[in-house]
């Protein structure tokens, strides 16, 4: 029987929980690794855009590490499990590779705050940068599950950098891939192709995720397009819970003035136009874009609070 994993803390509808988590799977998802948790608590609770909190038991491991939520099941044989990508690239990440199936995780989630959802009928955009892209999954099963029209760019440096392909083609009514090497699909950047795809699916709303400096030049690009984006940014966090203000990022608020918001309960998703991205450390590339004819009928664009229902 598998075990559903020890609660402890805030067991509200809406809170994060902390649990020990039963692993029930962990493999390799191309060039990534997948690790997949049974937490029914943390299951229902989360949302496209939010994290959990890893605890590593290695040597020197402290601090917990976040992972995005790449996607949650809900019913069937797998119901109350939660999904998470990453790429080992360091000692934590390293011993997540090497944990077993039935091995035991803390974990504290869901954290941070989800991707808004669009309260009126349009198309929706998602661009995605290697395994960044992976709560762009979940994100896309709930805009579908919405009857909304969902599009995607997938890009990466090479074909075997490129994360759930055939996923990418399976949920999305269309899937423009992009690698810097041209091993998949078109060569270069996201960017590169942004105003194209937008154009042709009539896109309403944007939402990215991947590198930050992506995220810029995403986000830049949309405000040229006078496209609204959300952006689920990339930054260490190392409590997770607001404390020790080492994720802030600069916000631009209604009157002007930007201030530093902290990404992991701030965020980590935020309105791209809002973000203060000439006072970050993260340049944005150079944009190649081919010039394209504008569209004979534009979508009409839908102000904030239009498209999210803010007052």
């Amino acid at each position: 029987m598998r075990r559903q994993g020890q609660v402890q803390g805030r067991t509200d509808t809406d809170g994060p929980v902390r649990a020990r988590c039963e692993v029930v799977a962990r493999r390799r998802e191309g060039s990534y690794w997948l690790l997949s948790f049974s937490s029914p608590e943390i299951a229902e609770r989360a949302r496209p855009g939010q994290f959990v909190n890893l605890a590593v038991e290695c040597s020197g491991s402290l601090l917990r590490r976040p992972f995005s939520i790449a996607r949650v099941s809900r019913q069937g044989a797998f119901a109350g499990t939660v999904d998470v990508v990453f790429d080992a690239h360091g000692p934590g990440t390293e011993w997540l590779t090497g944990i077993g199936v039935h091995d035991l995780v803390d974990v504290v989630g869901p954290l941070g705050t989800p991707f808004p959802l669009p309260q009126r009928k349009v198309s929706c955009l998602l661009i995605g940068g290697g395994y960044g892209a992976a709560p762009l999954y979940f994100l896309a099963e709930e805009l579908v599950r919405q009857g909304l029209r969902v599009d995607m760019i997938v890009g990466a440096a090479s074909q075997e950098r490129m994360l759930n392909v055939i996923e990418a083609k399976r949920i999305s009514a269309s899937v423009t891939f992009t690698t810097e090497d041209g091993s998949l699909g078109e060569r270069g950047r996201v960017t590169d192709v942004l105003e194209q795809v937008a154009s042709q699916s009539r896109t309403g709303v944007v939402y990215a995720c991947g590198p930050n400096p992506m995220l810029r030049a995403v986000s830049e690009r949309c405000q040229e397009l006078e496209l609204p984006v959300q952006v689920a940014v990339e930054e260490h966090m190392a409590c997770g819970i607001g404390v020790c203000f080492t994720c802030v990022f600069p916000i631009r608020g209604k009157d002007g003035q930007v201030r530093m918001k902290r990404s992991c309960i701030d965020g980590p998703v935020f309105n791209g136009a809002k973000i203060a991205w000439d006072q970050t450390r993260f340049a944005s590339r150079p944009l190649e874009l081919d010039e394209e004819p504008e569209p004979e009928a534009p979508p009409e664009r839908l102000t904030d609070a239009e498209l999210w229902g803010d007052a």
